[in-house]
């Protein structure tokens, strides 16, 4: 009897270990009590050891612990800023803008708009950073600027399979690039071939699909990731999440997986099976099978993270602190840190090891 309690032991602890643990952070904040630009944060971008801070009032650097703040008056093409994405070539800094792409080299800004330069529109949403090529998401199309040629060119329905032209997110890898087209799906640019492609819903409407996992899971898209080693494309939606391994799609909502909310504002992909949504009810993290979800519970407004298991089962982590706000828009890495852009303020996860 007691060899069997043991074996039985032994199975449990295995069990036990072969679950994943989710990452845990100690959180701290950043608000314009102490010096953040807004606390609106749009987006956030690391940079080594330099945070920027995409916010309605400014764009904002942290650095060596003190926050520094850029606005029209210091040569910001607009006040609002909506994302930014940092060359680790040059360390350019590039800010979209409601009012145009503005660059931030050298200590000085240089803006692109669509009257002195080949920008599809001013309201700029979304910029990624390949090389020579600078990819633009706006209002009315996509634009690159060749940074080496000072070359624009423009996407729009007239050149690619778009036909809606308001791109809302760009992701750019040396294979693919993206774009997030607002209630026009996903548009697919390969590098190697040049040539365009679009990911829709499967049903020709602008609705949910009918089928579980039958194809993109809506067409209003926010963000796309893609995982370049493994091959796999990550969506994100105002009505849930899709994952493409370039076969099948594979459908996430709140309903049947641990997302807080199927109504999502950016996706980013670690690989092929770590992603981390930011959601209007929260940050979530999944590594495959397991769920974890940071945020001030939305009853209480106490730290809470709760852990969802493969099998469905939902717990509750004990907790000190969470992000600022549980509406989230934005997320980046810095080492095993992560950095949350929230409604109400930045927030900054320190790994617990």
């Amino acid at each position: 009897m007691r060899n069997r309690f043991v074996v039985l032991l032994v199975v449990a602890s295995a069990a036990l270990a072969a679950e994943p643990e989710m990452p845990r952070f100690r959180w701290e904040s950043f608000t314009t009590a102490n010096g953040l630009p807004d606390d609106h944060v749009f987006n956030v971008c690391v940079d080594g050891k330099r945070v920027w801070a995409a916010t309605e009032n400014g764009l904002g650097l942290y650095e060596n612990g003190k926050w520094k703040v850029y606005r029209p008056a210091d040569g910001l093409a607009h006040r609002a800023v909506l994302y930014v994405a940092a060359d680790p070539r040059t360390g350019d800094i590039w800010a979209a803008t409601m009012g145009g792409l503005s660059r931030f080299s050298a200590g000085r800004f240089v803006n692109y708009t669509q009257l002195s330069s080949g920008l599809a529109n001013d309201v700029v949403y979304g910029v990624a950073v390949l090389g020579d090529s600078v990819w633009v998401a706006t209002a009315a199309g996509g634009s690159r600027l060749n940074t080496r040629t000072g070359e624009w060119t423009l996407f729009n329905e007239r050149n690619t399979p778009m036909y809606e032209i308001w791109t809302y997110a760009v992701n750019a890898t040396p294979s693919k690039v993206y774009y997030a087209v607002w209630g026009g799906g996903v548009l697919e640019y390969d590098v190697k071939t040049g040539r365009w492609k679009d990911y829709n819903d499967p049903d020709g409407e602008t609705e949910m699909v009918l089928y579980k996992d039958q194809g993109l899971i809506h067409e209003i898209t926010t963000s796309v990731s893609y995982a370049e080693k493994d091959g796999i494309l990550w969506v994100a939606t105002y009505f849930g999440a899709s994952r493409y391994d370039g076969r099948n799609w594979k459908n996430f909502l709140n309903k049947d997986s641990g997302l807080p909310s199927n109504f999502l504002n950016q996706v980013k992909a670690l690989d092929g099976n770590r992603a981390w949504f930011s959601t209007d009810k929260g940050l979530a993290y999944v590594d495959g099978d397991t769920w974890a979800v940071y945020r001030p519970a939305l009853d209480t407004g106490k730290p809470e993270m709760l852990i969802r298991d493969r099998a469905g089962k939902v717990a509750h982590i004990e907790t000190d602190t969470a992000p600022a706000h549980h509406y989230v828009l934005g997320v980046d890495f810095q080492d095993d840190d992560i950095w949350v852009a929230t409604a109400k303020g930045l927030s900054h996860g320190i790994r617990i090891k």
